[in-house]
């Protein structure tokens, strides 16, 4: 992208300060993950920022420490990425509600499943840990390790009809494109 994403400015706010805002409507605590050195952009006070243990390890390593930072204070958690500025708070609630008796509950739209979209219990940081430990660091690995509930994109389409909340940012073209869609 060039620059941090978390950085970013859409729709006349900043990309992690309104992913935040967006997930506040409908979950809380929140407890954002951070690279070692990572900068942050200023969040309300009740944010935690925690750090990964390990630098590049993926959605795994950020996984352990959001569920480390959230054990005994919520059951489960809802992951997700700084760069989705389309996220709909009614897609984050129809994710937790289809939680159930499940340990993780990921979206699958098309062949591919949606990590950092996900509902994810507590009580699996050991089974992360474990594929952190092993070097195994696709969260695959976890949805084969424990009980998963994979959600179909017609369960979803209701609250979300073009699934934008799944929309992340990659490229410098997939920036331009957001910031004329938040325009509109």
């Amino acid at each position: 992208m060039g620059k941090p994403k978390a950085w970013l400015p859409i729709g006349g706010e900043i990309m992690l300060p309104r992913v935040v805002r967006i997930l506040g409507e409908v979950v809380g605590p929140i407890v954002v993950v951070a690279a070692p050195d990572q900068a942050v952009p200023p969040l309300p006070d009740s944010i935690e920022i925690v750090r990964d243990e390990e630098r590049g390890r993926g959605p795994l390593e950020g996984l352990a420490a959001g569920l480390a930072a959230l054990d005994g204070r919520a059951d489960a958690a809802f992951a997700s990425s700084c760069d989705v500025p389309f996220l709909r708070p009614a897609f984050v609630k129809r994710m937790i509600a289809l939680l159930g008796s499940a340990q993780i509950c990921v979206p699958r739209v098309g062949d591919y499943h949606h990590p950092l979209a996900a509902v994810y219990r507590v009580g699996v940081l050991p089974f992360v840990l474990q594929l952190l430990k092993e070097n195994r660091l696709r969260p695959v690995f976890l949805f084969d390790a424990v009980a998963t509930r994979v959600v179909e994109a017609n369960e979803l389409i209701d609250v979300d009809p073009t699934f934008d909340s799944l929309r992340n940012l990659n490229t410098p073209e997939d920036y331009e494109q957001a910031l004329r869609d938040a325009a509109t």
